[in-house]
């Protein structure tokens, strides 16, 4: 069985933080405080942004006159024009004008430590973020039905990429009898990341997930795998509504339908995130880091750019061979270096369309000024 000996000491130790300090328990640390210092001097106060909606947010801060943590409405719209990746978000840490009117503004954001960014759906290739400044992913997944392994790939690579440490949470263990031998199986295909088990009608695993979760904590995954009962759980209080899956297919229903940053009774907090139907990924490093076993093979081919095919003296179509890698790992890998490789080309486009734009602007301003344009 699982025990907190195996947990890494890294999923343990939240991040450094003032403890005096009113906000500590929300995520606050010194290195955000030096970021703030200049919003400071003028007049701004730093807020975590809690949850996001129709221009606004919902942001804890301290208030001015009880120097305790207080919950305020403010206006995003002062940073709002800015493309979906860098708008304010749950978990970010933002400057508020509390002298703002007709109601506070967030003035500005601090930069962030984390992001979770996934492709937005369809065939558009911009990010959206997730949630912001998370230090653990809780990824979950249901063991009422069998989990699917090219999912939880996807989602790690997710999480990977975040800057965040990923955590793979089997939830409903009460419904099955298997439940170590799916874990062996999900740890497989998780090098690196802490796979538990867990069980919210038992309490099985959850003073183990408690122990993962300091800090700032994100929990993704579809609906249906128990992502609001796991933060009920975590919070000691029913704070989000709950639904059963459909009892046919396993298959959820959208409970939580916006990301909330909830407080936790031993400190940190913890995101709770709506299903996610599809998860596209955003590039980076994230695929590599999700599939080390295989990146790690790879050293070992004979010609450093092998592609893996048909190459002579490679490693990785050695071990597919002998059955120490399976080809449905190997295909998933594939599928998403694709993903990436797409995106990073968008990407590259993006930034180039946006280089002539800028260029062209200033070519139009100063022949409309009488100056010459030198390239």
């Amino acid at each position: 069985m699982f025990n907190a000996a195996s947990v890494p000491s890294s999923l343990l130790t939240p991040a450094s933080s003032d403890s005096s300090d009113p906000l500590a328990d929300y995520g606050w640390t010194d290195e955000f405080a030096e970021h703030f210092a200049p919003l400071a001097e003028a007049g701004l106060v730093p807020a975590r942004i809690v949850r996001v909606d129709r221009g606004q947010c919902d942001a804890v801060l301290v208030d001015p006159g009880t120097g305790e943590p207080r919950t305020v409405r403010a206006d995003t719209r002062p940073v709002g024009d800015a493309d979906m990746i860098n708008c304010p978000c749950t978990g970010d840490w933002a400057a508020v004008d509390l002298a703002a009117q007709p109601m506070p503004a967030v003035a500005a954001l601090l930069p962030r430590s984390t992001a979770i960014i996934r492709k937005v759906a369809g065939k558009r290739s911009d990010g959206q973020v997730l949630a912001a400044n998370v230090d653990t992913v809780l990824i979950a997944a249901s063991l009422a039905a069998e989990p699917d392994l090219g999912r939880i790939e996807r989602f790690l690579a997710l999480a990977w990429e975040s800057g965040a440490e990923p955590v793979v949470v089997l939830t409903k263990a009460d419904l099955v009898d298997d439940a170590e031998f799916i874990r062996a199986d999900v740890e497989a295909i998780a090098p690196g990341v802490t796979v538990l088990v867990v069980s919210a009608e038992t309490g099985e695993g959850v003073d183990v997930l408690r122990a993962c979760t300091p800090g700032t904590t994100a929990v993704i995954g579809q609906s249906g795998v128990g992502k609001s009962t796991l933060t009920n759980v975590l919070a000691g209080a029913d704070v989000m509504a709950v639904q059963q899956a459909r009892a046919v297919d396993q298959k959820g229903r959208h409970t939580t339908t916006t990301r909330e940053l909830i407080p936790l009774p031993g400190g940190g907090v913890l995101i709770d995130t709506p299903g996610l139907r599809e998860v596209g990924l955003y590039g980076g490093e994230g695929v590599a880091m999700a599939f080390a076993d295989i990146e790690e093979l790879a050293e070992g081919c004979r010609f450093h750019d092998c592609n893996h095919h048909t190459e002579p003296g490679c490693a990785v179509q050695a071990a597919l061979a002998d059955g120490t890698l399976p080809e449905r790992r190997m295909e998933s890998y594939r599928k998403l270096q694709r993903e990436s490789e797409w995106i990073a080309s968008r990407s590259d486009a993006r930034l180039a369309s946006a280089r002539v734009k800028k260029w062209k602007t200033i070519t139009k301003e100063m022949r409309a000024m009488g100056g010459t344009v030198k390239w």
